[in-house]
Formats: structure tokens, C-alpha cells, sequence
């Protein structure tokens, strides 16, 4: 008997890696030819779309705020990967962890971390304009007591990797470091970030197990404004990472507490993902993170320290309301900024652009999947540019370098 079960499962387990493999041509990677070639063998009409996407814009000072890399080279630069990620009794995590590698042309696991390097140079060095990327590192999770728990830590990204990619490739790449303020040294940290010249510090609440809302977390936000530092954090529901146990931490007005003391934040994805509670109404409502992020940005207090960005706005899981509340609110275009969420628009099943068909003509449709195919960098960056609802675009400043960002 046992002996029938464990054959039954060897043969799924087969059955599946053999699918997988597959399916994943289908479900990302299949932005297949080389992005040098889009300006000799792409159709003129799709060469010109891109042109005109540029038009208005310095493009010396064109920038995306939200560009992630992940490795699992731990001995080598000290990324990580959660071994669930690699295992099939995983399966959830095991698919994504797929088509991630295909997205990001990885053939070898061994090089995974070289090939992810060279794969995104390769895209941006290949843009018709000159773009510099903030890349993002990834803390640990910790608990309350600054413990570490590997468990919980889908992957990590260390600051000192960050740092040496900025370094070595100041043309393409700006340093985003990240520092869980539970963690014992994390003033520590923080200063040999400012010492470093960083600027942004990323946090992801929800997988990292950080509650924003926390005073604990006062003295690292005041230290955060002393070296003119900005906050760049997810709000809204996770999807691209384990985070099922921390959802709640997610919520936009969880960021109250550093905005009043006058921290520069960002919030991620505009909060465009899920529902969280109103905790500003007595009855604790559930209402969308959305509604939540917009009435922040509408808060005359906040208008000096609070910004959106709209990486992940156009995936298909994404409320077409989303969109055309941040369209029609040109008041606030000052404080959106683009950031691509990199690799997640070189993944075909995230960005479907039927979906998008109220905002964009058959015709942009058409073009837009042309530039997939040599490029899922500047396809994200064009989409953007001619998206249109009842006449309005976003602001030519959402594409460019933030000077209100500035203390």
C-alpha cells in the first residue's frame, strides 16, 4: 500500500515538472528576441509609438523607482532564496519560483545571479533613452524581539550586494537598501547606509514582518529624517511573496505615525492590491487599501512628505478603477513616480493587455506587444506613457527624477 502511494506521488510529481516546463513559454519569458535589435527590426510604426512616448521628457532625467534583485548565491554575495522555492512539495512557491527564472532568462542555477545581472544591464542599456534604476535590496524577516526567522524569509537581497552593483554600474543602477527596524544594529545599519550616500530604504510590512504603526520604530524614522532619507514600502495585500500570516501589516494608514513626524514615504503599487480595516472609523470597516492611499494623498498634512508610485498598477489583478482614479487625479501626479517592478513585466500572464482595453486602442495594443518581445523594460515604460482615460494621461514629471522627494 505504501508502496502504491509513494508511486502515485512520484509519477504527479513527474507529471507536473514535465507541465511546468510546458507551460512556462505560455506564462512568462516570452519577450524572446535580443533588445539591441528593436531599433534596426522592429516595424517603423513601433520605433515611431516609442518616439512619441518620449517626447516632453528630459530624458537624462528619466527614472524607476521600484527595480528588484534577487539571487541565491549566498556564498558568493550573500543573496538567498528559501529552499521552498526550488522544492516541488512546495508547489505553490515552486511554480512562482518558475516563472521568475523564466522571466528572467536564468538557464543555470549555479549563475543565476550573473545571468539576472547581465539580462537587465542587457534590457537597460538597450532603452532608446538614458535611464538610471533604483534596485532594490530585501531585509530578513524578524520578529518582535529583532529575531531572525529564516522560515518566514521568502528571499534576501543584502545591502553590501545592492551597494556593489551601484557601484560597479553607476550609469544603470541607483542603491535601495533595506533595514528591518527590528533588528538590533538597525540604527547601526542605517548610518553605514547614509555614510554609503543611499538615499531610500525599501520595506515589504507584509513579508517582512514589520508593523509600521509601531512607536518602538520612532527613533529609526527620526534617524531616517536626520540623513534626509526616504521610506519606500509596499501597503495594500502581497502577492508576489509569502505573506499570508502578515497581511494586516500592510495596511496604508499604518504609515500615520512616520508621516507625522514627517518622514518622506512612498507607497508602493499605490496600495492598489486588497482591502484593509479603516482603523480611522469607530466600526473598523473593511475598505479597499486603495480608497485608503488616496485619502492619505488627499490629507493637506501629508501633501509635503506623501507619494505613490504606480509600478504593478497595470497587472491584470489590478481594478480597473485603480487606474482611472489615478488618471482623472492630475492634482496628484506631483507626488506618483514610475517604477516598473521589474521582472514582473517580463512575466506574460501578469500583464494582459486586453484588460486594459478602456485605456489603450487596438492599435497601442498591437505595438505594445511588438516592444514585449525585444524589451519588457521600455514595453512597461510605453504602456505607461499612452495610457489614457477621458482625456487624461499621467503627468510627464511621474517619468522623471522626483525633486519633491527632496528634504
Amino acid at each position: 500500500m505504501f508502496k502504491k502511494i509513494f508511486y502515485t506521488i512520484l509519477g504527479f510529481l513527474i507529471l507536473l515538472l514535465v507541465s511546468v516546463n510546458l507551460l512556462l513559454p505560455k506564462l512568462a519569458g516570452s519577450s524572446n528576441k535580443n533588445p539591441n535589435e528593436f531599433l534596426k527590426s522592429g516595424s517603423p510604426a513601433a520605433i515611431e509609438y516609442v518616439k512619441d512616448s518620449l517626447k516632453g521628457l528630459d530624458q537624462n532625467l528619466i527614472r524607476d523607482y521600484h527595480t528588484h534583485i534577487v539571487g541565491m548565491n549566498e556564498t558568493k554575495n550573500g543573496t538567498f532564496i528559501n529552499p521552498k522555492m526550488n522544492s516541488p512539495f512546495h508547489i505553490k512557491e515552486y511554480l512562482r519560483m518558475k516563472v521568475y527564472l523564466s522571466a528572467l532568462k536564468i538557464n543555470h542555477l549555479d549563475t543565476a545571479d550573473d545571468e539576472t545581472i547581465f539580462r537587465l544591464k542587457d534590457l537597460i542599456s538597450n532603452l532608446p533613452y538614458s535611464s538610471k534604476h533604483f534596485i532594490l535590496a530585501f531585509d530578513k524577516h524578524y520578529d518582535e524581539f529583532g529575531i531572525m526567522n529564516l522560515n518566514k524569509t521568502e528571499f534576501y537581497t543584502p545591502n553590501q550586494y545592492i551597494l556593489k552593483l551601484s557601484k560597479e554600474n553607476p550609469n544603470y543602477f541607483l542603491p535601495c537598501a533595506s533595514i528591518h527596524p527590528n533588528r538590533k544594529d538597525a540604527l547601526i545599519e542605517l548610518e553605514k547606509m547614509k555614510n554609503q550616500g543611499v538615499k531610500m530604504i525599501k520595506w515589504l510590512p507584509n513579508a517582512q514582518g514589520i508593523n509600521p504603526a509601531d512607536s518602538k520604530h520612532i527613533a529609526f524614522y527620526k534617524k531616517m529624517i536626520e540623513y534626509k532619507m526616504i521610506l519606500l514600502t509596499h501597503a495594500g495585500e502581497e502577492k508576489a511573496v509569502e505573506a499570508e500570516d502578515d497581511q494586516k501589516l500592510g495596511n496604508p494608514l499604518r504609515l500615520i505615525l512616520p508621516l507625522n513626524l514627517g518622514l518622506k514615504i512612498i507607497i508602493a503599487h499605490a496600495a492598489s492590491l486588497g482591502n484593509d480595516i479603516d482603523l480611522d472609523s469607530p466600526d473598523l470597516n473593511l475598505v479597499s487599501s486603495f480608497d485608503l492611499f488616496i485619502r492619505m494623498m488627499e490629507t493637506p498634512r501629508y501633501q509635503k512628505n506623501l507619494f505613490g508610485d504606480i509600478s504593478a498598477v497595470i497587472q491584470f489583478n489590478r481594478n480597473e478603477k485603480i487606474l482611472k482614479t489615478l488618471l482623472e487625479k492630475k492634482h496628484l501626479h506631483a507626488r506618483l513616480i514610475n517604477g516598473s517592478d521589474y521582472p514582473l513585466p517580463a512575466v506574460n500572464i501578469v500583464i494582459q493587455l486586453d484588460k486594459l482595453k478602456p485605456f489603450l486602442n487596438s492599435k497601442d495594443q498591437m505595438l505594445l506587444r511588438e516592444i514585449f518581445d525585444y524589451n519588457p523594460i521600455l514595453f512597461d515604460f510605453v504602456l505607461k506613457r499612452n495610457l489614457k482615460w477621458s482625456g487624461s494621461k499621467f503627468a510627464d514629471s511621474v517619468f522623471l527624477e522626483n525633486k519633491l522627494l527632496e528634504y
